[in-house]
C-alpha cells in the first residue's frame, strides 16, 4: 500500500463540490487509487496523478500542485481543477474570461498554461 502523503488539510471546503470531486480529493489524501465515471486518481510514489476522461489534468506533489487542461478547456475540467485547488491550494481558482483560461491567486491573475504550479497551502 502506498503511504499517505502529508498534505495539509483544508477545513474550508467548497459547499457545492460534486460528490465525485470530494471522492477524488479523499482518495488523494488517503493515498489510494480511485476511479469513478470519468475521473481517476493514480498514486505513483511521491506524486499523484488526476485524470479526466483518461486525460492528465493535475499532478499533486507533497508541496505543490501542477495544473493541466488535458487538451480540453471544458467546464468539467475547470470544475475538477477548482475542486483540487479548494482542497490543496485554498484561495486559488481557475476561471475563464472571453474564452481564455486564467489562474487567480493572491490577488493576481495569470494566464493558464499547462504545468502551472501552485504551492500547497
Amino acid at each position: 500500500m502506498t503511504p499517505k502523503m502529508p498534505y495539509y488539510y483544508n477545513n474550508n471546503k467548497q459547499q457545492h463540490m460534486r460528490k465525485i470531486e470530494q471522492q477524488m480529493n479523499d482518495a488523494i489524501r488517503q493515498g489510494r487509487n480511485f476511479s469513478s465515471s470519468n475521473t481517476s486518481v493514480q498514486h505513483d510514489g511521491a506524486e499523484t496523478f488526476v485524470y479526466l476522461h483518461g486525460n492528465h489534468i493535475a499532478t499533486v506533489r507533497q508541496n505543490s500542485i501542477l495544473l493541466f487542461d488535458g487538451g480540453w478547456q471544458s467546464n468539467t475540467t475547470k470544475s475538477r481543477l477548482n475542486a483540487l485547488l479548494d482542497e490543496f491550494s485554498y484561495g486559488a481558482r481557475v476561471f475563464q474570461k472571453n474564452f481564455e483560461w486564467f489562474v487567480g491567486y493572491k490577488n493576481l491573475k495569470e494566464d493558464f498554461v499547462d504545468g502551472f504550479e501552485l504551492a500547497i497551502s
